[in-house]
């Protein structure tokens, strides 16, 4: 298991449509754009000694309300990636996990995601943790069902109930596109999370903004309530 002392770092990668739309692209185009910048930023994050985990939102619980060709395109996109990626995350000692729905994604993406997660489930270095189909208020509604004693829950007892109660809650979120608010993103996990908020598109964004980011959360004081 990943060191528990490691950064979590989370990434709300926001403005893909926006960037294809200002060249007269398709908005998956973006999507496609953004999932190789999604490469270099996911190397960067498991070379660098302080980052363990990387969360990446890439389809909310919301998002079915798009266009039905783009939404076709981005589950291809991502069927694509984790085919390509497979190989790569046990030769760099990933585990890649998924948080989120399975029953509305397609069944080959939603076959393929267990199909990974089982071959790198004994992973320890780094943890990929990919959020499809996920809403915050969706996996704690989730988790509510799961109760049997309700008058008897505890924190604890609750956090046992949601998706991946194994992972330390986030640290730190990174928003890009110039947007400012928590829009349903791991709400439980992220309650005591540091936010950073770039202007730049996601396709834009560099391994330098992602490193400058890290650098500033080191230098913030945590406080916890107290």
């Amino acid at each position: 298991m990943v060191e528990s002392s490691l950064l979590h770092l989370a990434i709300i990668p926001d403005g893909n449509r926006r960037w294809a739309k200002k060249r007269r692209l398709q908005p998956w185009k973006g999507h496609e754009t953004a999932i190789e910048k999604f490469r270099s930023i996911t190397e960067w994050c498991r070379k660098d000694p302080r980052v363990g985990i990387l969360t990446v939102w890439c389809f909310s619980t919301e998002n079915w309300k798009r266009d039905s060709k783009e939404i076709s395109m981005l589950m291809e996109i991502y069927e694509k990636y984790l085919r390509q990626e497979r190989n790569g995350f046990i030769e760099h000692k990933t585990r890649f996990i998924h948080s989120g729905r399975r029953d509305r994604i397609p069944k080959s993406l939603s076959a393929l995601i267990e199909e990974v997660e089982d071959a790198t489930k004994n992973q320890t270095e780094f943890i990929l943790n990919l959020a499809v189909d996920y809403g915050g208020k969706d996996e704690l509604i989730r988790a509510i069902r799961k109760l049997r004693q309700p008058d008897s829950v505890t924190e604890e007892s609750f956090r046992r109930l949601l998706d991946h109660p194994e992972l330390p809650d986030v640290d730190m979120i990174i928003r890009t596109s110039g947007e400012q608010r928590t829009s349903n993103f791991f709400m439980w996990e992220t309650a005591y999370a540091e936010w950073v908020f770039l202007k730049k598109h996601f396709p834009e964004l560099t391994v330098n903004d992602i490193k400058n980011a890290v650098d500033e959360f080191a230098g913030r004081t945590r406080r916890f309530g107290s």
